[in-house]
Formats: C-alpha cells, sequence, structure tokens
C-alpha cells in the first residue's frame, strides 16, 4: 500500500511547518512534528503502489525493457512507445508485422515468445491470441480505463484504439441519396462492378468477422459469395480509396481514417471522395477495436502491464486525440480528434470483440473464391 503525507488546504507544507515551529513552539514539539513529517515521507518513499491508480506514478516505478510485437501503424506505436520511454526509463523494442503474421507466430512460440506486449489493428487477432490462451490477466487499473464496449467480455485483453467501417464514393457519379441503405445491399445485382474492398486484408476480414457475429454464418456466407461477382479486388485500403478517387469504381468498402489521413495530408488521393457512414447499427456500421494485451510470457510483466496502462490513460489516448492516425481514441474519457465523426454519431452495432473469429472468416472467405 502507497502512503502519503496529505497536507490540508491552507496549511504550510512540511519543511514550512517545521520552520515555523521552531520560532514560535518548544523544541520538543519541533522534533517530534519533524519526526512524524519524517515517518510519513519515510512511507510514502516505501510503499507499493496497490491503491495507486494514476498511470504517471505507476509507471515511474518500472524499470528494465521489454518487447512489442506490434500490428498497429507503425507511427502510432512509436508516439505511444516514445512518450512510454520518456516518463518511465523503460526500453522498449518493437517487432513490426501484421495482425494475422504476428498472431500466428505468437501462438506458433507459445509459452517461450520472446514478446511481452501484443498490439494490434484489429479484434480476430487478439481472439486467436486468447484461444491459445496465451494472454496474462490485464490489471484491474488499466481495465476501468476502457468502457466495456471497447474491450472483450473475457477481460483477457483490452481495447486501445477503434476505426470506424465506411463506404468512401466517387461524389461525380454517385449522390448520397443513391448509396445503399445497409452494407448488405452490396450483394444486390444493382451493385455489380460498383464497389472495391481488400479482401485479403485483416481489416476487411474483422468486417466480416462483425457480419458473422451479427447475422450468422449463413448470412455472411451468401454475401461473400454475391460479393466474389460484384466487387473489384484490391490490395489494400488506400488503393482502394484511390481507386474510387480516380474513377476507376464507384465506392469502396474500407476504414474511416485513410480518407481523413488523406484529406489532412495533400488530399490528392481523396479529392473526389466522400466518406458516408451506414448508421443504424448496421454490419456496416462495424467500429473494429485494436487490441492490447500482454503476453504470460512475458519477462517483465509490471513494464508490460505498466506499458497497456500508459496507452489506454490519457496520455496515450491524448496521442489520438491530437495526432495525425485519426483513429478513435476509446478510454479515459478522451475524446476523438475533432476532425472525425464522433462515435456516438457512428450508431455502431454492439459486438463483442472476443466473438471474432478470423478461422471462420478465412474458411467462408476462402469457400467464396476471395482468398
Amino acid at each position: 500500500m502507497s502512503y502519503a503525507l496529505v497536507v490540508p488546504s491552507g496549511m504550510h507544507a512540511p519543511d514550512q511547518e517545521v520552520a515555523s515551529l521552531m520560532t514560535h513552539r518548544p523544541l520538543r514539539l519541533v522534533v517530534a512534528t519533524a519526526a512524524i513529517s519524517a515517518a510519513a515521507l519515510l512511507l510514502s518513499a516505501c510503499g507499493g503502489d496497490a491503491t495507486d491508480t494514476s498511470a504517471p506514478s505507476s509507471n515511474a516505478k518500472v524499470e528494465g525493457a521489454i518487447t512489442v510485437y506490434n500490428a498497429q501503424h507503425e507511427e502510432l506505436s512509436q508516439a505511444w512507445v516514445d512518450a512510454f520511454t520518456k516518463e518511465t526509463g523503460v526500453k522498449v523494442t518493437i517487432r513490426n508485422g501484421s495482425d494475422t503474421e504476428l498472431s500466428n507466430q505468437i501462438v506458433a512460440e507459445g509459452k517461450a515468445s520472446p514478446a511481452d506486449v501484443f498490439l494490434t489493428e484489429n479484434s480476430p487477432a487478439m481472439a486467436q491470441v486468447e484461444n491459445a490462451d496465451l494472454f496474462a490477466d490485464v490489471d484491474k487499473a488499466t481495465l476501468e480505463q476502457v468502457p466495456s464496449q471497447f474491450r472483450p467480455s473475457t477481460a483477457k485483453w483490452t481495447g486501445i484504439a477503434a476505426r470506424s467501417t465506411v463506404l468512401v464514393y466517387d461524389k461525380r457519379k454517385v449522390k448520397e441519396d443513391e448509396l445503399p441503405k445497409s452494407m448488405l445491399d452490396l450483394a444486390k445485382p444493382e451493385w455489380k462492378g460498383r464497389w472495391a474492398a481488400s479482401p485479403t486484408g485483416a481489416d476487411f476480414q474483422a468486417i466480416v468477422a462483425a457480419l458473422i457475429e451479427l447475422k450468422g454464418a449463413d448470412a455472411a456466407e451468401q454475401w461473400l459469395t454475391a460479393m466474389k461477382q460484384n466487387a473489384k479486388p484490391y490490395k489494400g485500403n488506400s488503393t482502394a480509396m484511390k481507386a474510387v478517387n480516380a474513377g476507376e469504381v464507384e465506392t469502396a468498402l474500407i476504414y474511416h481514417y485513410y480518407y481523413y489521413g488523406d484529406q489532412a495530408g495533400t488530399g490528392e488521393n481523396s479529392a473526389n471522395v466522400a466518406p458516408y457512414f451506414f448508421k443504424n447499427q448496421d454490419p456496416g456500421a462495424f467500429l473494429s477495436v485494436s487490441g492490447g494485451g500482454v503476453l504470460k510470457s512475458s519477462k517483465n510483466p509490471a513494464a508490460a502491464q505498466a506499458l497497456l496502462k500508459f496507452i489506454t490513460g490519457k496520455a496515450g489516448q491524448e496521442v489520438l486525440h491530437t495526432g495525425d492516425s485519426f483513429e478513435y481514441a476509446i478510454a479515459s474519457d478522451v475524446p476523438a480528434n475533432a476532425a472525425l465523426v464522433p462515435i456516438a454519431d457512428l450508431q455502431s452495432p454492439t459486438v463483442d470483440p472476443a466473438k471474432l473469429n478470423s478461422k471462420t472468416v478465412t474458411d467462408l472467405m476462402t469457400k467464396a473464391g476471395l482468398l
């Protein structure tokens, strides 16, 4: 337990109080007061952090080094790690890769994995590692920083950011009121050849995972079969958006931040594009949660837990609020970047991130001829 000497409002700090007493009080009282102050400060220095709910003071007590397997955007994770290291002195080594690549690697390495922390863009990779029973429990103080809708019901890992599904469209060719009311409508014959996606990417596969959870495997299989006929495949969300901007295809199903990030820069790949949000709890309004978890294999679990607490704390979430990743801040009451549609206005469906199964997704997409 951590102890600290609390000075009531209106009183001097301990050293000032002692100086005052030396002038106005007998020496015996001065000595007693000084002893009490010294004892209180000693307890504060020696106490543990069991009752500490402040990320900065807790993080300041950790040390050493950790390794992060990072499937999040490299610039975002580097910003988190740099701020964490500056505050704590903990050295962080980052190994970058894709969601699926790193989740498969962690499962293959098992209890011998050198990873301390795993960060992803989407939930299915986290569920894969969790199902292999390779995550340690997340500290309660960290979980309390993240609203329940942004973390799995199992509490074996936590959300750290989020991204919304969006249909970007060519403003020159399509009016907003002509767009489909539901993502499911993209399976209709009238949308053949008129939309794009990146089926091999983890982003799109997370959207399919949510579709399975919301509508069932049979409905998802029918939609994917129609997608094989209707959609134009591209490699990467940004490439799909560029195709819309260039007039190659009318619409593309991607995540929101590709549009907002390009708009914040030169806008050269989105000048002719606008984002369309499905809303109404539609599968196309799915809000994908980026995850973070501590591995049981961690050789420095205190520092690993501290990093996760930092990312979900105010300092970590401010990186999302003020930075140029344009992903949603979801924790510690930090608002989203002002350029974004507020989360409450997205009207996204409720999906338990722990139930997004990557194997079912790849099985169905392979069967449909998309992988």
